[in-house]
Order: C-alpha cells, then structure tokens, then sequence
C-alpha cells in the first residue's frame, strides 16, 4: 500500500534568462539551500535526491553524478530522469514515489536547466523526421501555431482572446518575485509584438530562462514534524503518446486537441472523485507555453466544453479574484528554465496550500490544486495537491 506523502519544503531560483554568476552546480545549489531553509531541514536529512533536465541542450553527460557539488547527492542514493518538456514534473512524480514506495522518508528533487548555456532548437530538432517534419514542424512555436489556427478556424477564437491570457498572466508575473518576465503589458502590446509563426506572437510566447527548483518531499509521520502545512500528494497521472509530430497533421487525430491532457485528467478525476473541475479547485498551475494553449487547453482539462473557454477566458473566470485562478505565479510564459519548469508548477501549488506564496497568495482557501507538465510529444503529467 502507498504511504501518505507530504510536500515540506519549496525552493528556487529567481529566474532570469542569462545567469553567468553560477556555474549550472552553484544554480541548483541555490534551489537546495532555500528548499532545505523552507523545510528547516540539513542535507543530512535528506534520504536519496531525484534531478533531471534537458541534458541534451547542454550536452553534459551524467547529470546525478556531475551535479553533486550543487544537488548534495554526495554518497546519497539519486537518479537521473529526463522526459522533454515534462522532466519536471516527471522528477517531482519520481520524488513522491520515492517516498510514497516506502523506499525512502525523506527525497530532494530537483529540476534545472541553464538555457542560456544550450541549443534548444538543434536539439529538439533531432526528434522530427528530417524528410517530412524538421524544417517546418520541430521544436515548440510550429505545433503550437498549427494548432492555434486550427481553433480559430472552428470555434472563432482571434488573436485577441488569446492575448487576454497573456496579459493575465504577465500581470501575475507581477506580484512573483522569482519569474523571469516581470512585465506590465496590455492586450495592444501583445497584438502589436513581432509574429513568429502566425498566430503566436513574441507576448504569446514563453522565454528560455535559467533557473532551478527545488522539492523535498517526507513521508506521513516525518512531514508532520516538519510542518503544521504540508501540500499532501493526492494524485500523480502520466500518459504519453505519438513520437512524431507529423502524426498531429496527418489525419491520425485531432490537430485541436490534446488527447494526453485529457486522457491524464480524466484518470486524476477519476483517482480523486473530481466531478467538475471548474468548482472542485481551488487553483491550477497549468503548463502553457502560449497564450493560445492557456485558451485551448482548459477545454482538454473538462473545464469546458469544446470552444466554450473563449467566453469564460473574456468573462475573467481565471483571474486572481476570478472563480478558478490559473497561473498565479506568472506560469510558463514568464518563467521557463526548460528542465525545471513543470516542477515550478508543483512547488507553486505547493506554497500556495502552504500558505507560502507571499503577494501571489489566492484571495481565498486553497485546498485543492492541479499541476500540469508538458511536453516530449505532446505528453502530460498531472499531480494533484490537497492541503
């Protein structure tokens, strides 16, 4: 049977999208050190480490072993776990179930990334057929435009929609002191920024930042000796499907939709008796790397029916005094240290349920949250918090 896991500590980076202070160890080193102050704990307590990034775009090799002089994994038990876009949330799912297995009581997980330092493009070029897929269709902005013009071709979405969660999120960004875009922007500034694969402008679109965050997670009996508010782990849902994206266009499914997102959520709903997400969260830290997706993708959530979040998004649903705010932190267009950044959306839930999350704080209760990872092909993790 599963123990019950609490998260006890939170940490990171204020992420920016050049940090040539620190070596990639000193910035992960700063992620530990405030998670371990938050949790009052030492490395010594900590039982085995979990890490992961896009070790590909730095080109460094064994990232547990070469990383220990910031991860404090010295002759600790630690894995290495690399999924895409989602590494983060899948190192923070590797960490619960560390503890969660009884394996362990008390695990560090740790999601990075120093973009500043990589070839994101190169390297996620590598996954696209190169006949077919690679000049047109790798890496993030073309899916993400194909999509978008997709939706707005059926259910009449513009620009402007999609702009409106640019701006609700830039404005979040706001009151976050660790986000890397800290920006006051209006819906004309978005509509007025340099295209880049139409209909994603540069506003739309999330940064390559540098940065790291950190987790620790502690079995039932040792959290509550921790703290009188750990975010307990309720639920943590994966499902990944095609490896090309050609497969997106070519008639094998729906270009709209997010058949990963929806697969995962309907099976957390499930675990955790969810009926309406709408009414049964209180917040959601969602990963979605354009404005457009934060449109599109609460419908794959079951927020709404199928082109019915365009009116929801213009009536301020999502807003911080809204009915379900997203994205408090600023999300992923404002902070995107590629490795960490679907961790950053766990440990914003987290603090929010700890009562941690300082000026970005929600108005009201938070009881129960829902985090999402993207990336790879299209995958999704989702982890659900309960206080």
């Amino acid at each position: 049977m599963m123990r019950r896991v609490g998260i006890v500590g939170v940490g990171q980076t204020h992420h920016r999208s050049h940090r040539p202070d620190v070596t990639g160890q000193e910035m992960i080193n700063e992620a530990v050190q405030r998670a371990l102050d938050d949790a009052g704990l030492t490395l010594e307590e900590i039982d085995a480490v979990v890490i992961g990034n896009m070790d590909h775009f730095e080109g460094i090799n064994y990232v547990d072993t070469w990383s220990i002089d910031g991860s404090g994994g010295f002759m600790k038990p630690i894995m290495k776990m690399t999924t895409g876009g989602t590494t983060g949330t899948t190192v923070a799912i590797g960490g619960y179930y560390h503890v969660a297995s009884g394996m362990f009581d008390v695990v560090l997980a740790i999601g990075w990334e120093k973009n500043s330092e990589s070839d994101t493009t190169a390297a996620i070029a590598t996954c696209a057929n190169p006949i077919m897929e690679r000049d047109f269709f790798s890496g993030a902005i073309g899916p993400l435009a194909t999509a978008a013009t997709g939706y707005m071709e059926r259910y009449g979405a513009t620009e402007e929609d999609a702009a409106i969660v640019s701006v609700r999120e830039h404005t979040n960004a706001l009151d976050n002191p660790y986000a890397h875009v800290r920006i006051k922007i209006t819906v004309e500034d978005v509509l007025k920024s340099p295209m880049l694969s139409y209909p994603i402008k540069l506003l739309d679109m999330c940064p390559r930042s540098d940065g790291a965050c950190a987790i620790i997670y502690a079995e039932e009996r040792k959290a509550r000796q921790i703290t009188d508010t750990p975010a307990w782990v309720r639920c943590c849902v994966t499902r990944h499907d095609y490896t090309h994206f050609g497969d997106l266009t070519l008639g094998a499914r729906d270009v709209i939709a997010m058949p990963t997102l929806e697969a995962a959520s309907r099976e957390a709903y499930r675990i955790c008796k969810i009926k309406n997400p709408l009414k049964d969260f209180d917040l959601m830290e969602l990963y979605t790397p354009s404005s457009f997706s934060g449109l599109m993708w609460m419908e794959s959530l079951g927020v709404c029916g199928p082109g019915e979040n365009i009116k929801l998004n213009r009536e301020g649903i999502y807003e911080k005094y809204g009915e379900l705010p997203v994205n408090l932190s600023g999300g992923v267009i404002c902070t995107n240290p590629i490795g960490a950044t679907a961790m950053i959306r766990v440990a914003e839930a987290a603090l929010q349920i700890m009562k941690k999350a300082g000026k970005r704080q929600a108005p009201g209760e938070v009881r129960r949250t829902l985090s999402t990872g993207f990336g790879g092909c299209s995958w999704t993790d989702i982890v659900i918090l309960e206080a």
